[in-house]
């Protein structure tokens, strides 16, 4: 928007340093961090005003928990602001993969927002019908995924493998589908502490910057034996503005949290970094890089799985990071250890592209 703002003005200058995607994508951090800082006390202070008990706290869950009762949510809608304002500033308004991946983002705060309102309002963590969300999950991911292999092909690529595998057709649609959906319930399952999911989130987007750049990027894209996408270059504007907008996020949540995301944020970071592996064909990468948020869903899954079969638990409490909570861990420590794990696989994720 601001390179037809130049344009237009008859600023060339300013028009050449914002062809350059560095600069956009460093203007992009700079302003979602700058939006979410100045918004920040304002909006949290209005949640709180409007949800007056904050969000539901599970009394079968940790005991130290109960602490938070009182506590806003949805603050993914700050997130979500700030993102928007950001890459809609700075992003090239001809990219398809920047539309749909922000539509992914966008769309799933959507649905993680009713989830949130329904939750407050009814003063239960229940939340709308998961069929329903899944429903709507799905749709949003589709039509997102078809509108990208439009452009990028349905060629399917593997870590380690120099070169496509095959290509999968129209499977391809449901295959991305289901990446995207999958990953945001991942993200929205590892949000259960302060500052748990914020900052894997924040390493993931730092490691799929590096990867949206090669990948856009036909000579390193050829060395490296990566797919070639033609224009996913740009969406390191998108990645680095939830960068920075989770930056400015964290200062509010870190221990003691002053607002909780909520579905709203935790499902839409999921779902735009799921969308995002999607446009740059990476998706098995991202189940490295975001590893940390898939044994979260895995323990879930593995959980309700033996439960009801055999009526016995095979974690303290699922998802994993309550199960460490209750051997003794305190919050701050499963915080910071959860990060430690996040930042070694993102650099086992980026490993795989020279391996190949």
């Amino acid at each position: 928007m601001l390179y037809i703002l130049a344009e237009a003005l008859g600023f060339p200058g300013l028009l050449n340093l914002i062809r350059y995607i560095s600069f956009r994508a460093g203007a992009a951090t700079a302003t979602a961090l700058a939006i979410g800082l100045f918004l920040g006390p304002w909006f949290i202070n209005y949640l709180r005003v409007r949800q007056g008990k904050g969000q539901p706290i599970r009394a079968d869950g940790p005991q130290t928990h109960l602490a938070k009762r009182g506590t806003p949510t949805m603050g993914g809608l700050l997130i979500l602001v700030s993102v928007t304002i950001s890459v809609l500033l700075w992003m090239d308004l001809t990219n398809p993969y920047v539309w749909a991946c922000l539509a992914v983002t966008l769309g799933f705060g959507a649905i993680g927002f009713l989830d949130d309102y329904d939750k407050v309002k009814k003063a239960h963590h229940a939340g709308i019908p998961g069929k329903v969300r899944l429903a709507l999950e799905f749709l949003i991911a589709g039509f997102a995924t078809w509108l990208m292999v439009r452009y990028s092909g349905t060629n399917l690529y593997l870590p380690f493998v120099q070169g496509s595998v095959g290509d999968i057709s129209w499977l391809y649609v449901i295959f991305g589908a289901f990446v995207i959906v999958a990953f945001g319930n991942a993200v929205n399952l590892t949000d259960g502490l302060d500052g748990l999911a914020t900052m894997p989130v924040v390493i993931a987007s730092l490691a799929f910057v590096l990867i949206a750049y090669l990948v856009g990027n036909a000579r390193y894209a050829t060395y490296l034996g990566i797919p070639h996408v033609l224009g996913t270059g740009d969406l390191t504007v998108l990645l680095l503005a939830i960068v920075g907008a989770c930056l400015a996020f964290l200062w509010f949540n870190a221990p003691p949290a002053a607002v909780f995301m909520g579905d709203t944020g935790s499902l839409a970071l999921g779902g735009g970094l799921g969308a995002v592996a999607v446009a740059t064909h990476h998706e098995f990468v991202l189940a490295v890089i975001g590893g940390l948020f898939v044994v979260e869903a895995l323990s879930v899954i593995i959980q309700v799985f033996v439960y009801k079969r055999t009526g016995k638990r095979v974690f303290l409490m699922a998802p994993i990071h309550h199960h460490f909570e209750h051997k003794g861990w305190s919050e701050p420590t499963v915080v910071i250890r959860f990060w430690i794990i996040a930042f070694v696989l993102a650099l086992a994720g980026l490993s795989t592209l020279k391996l190949r």
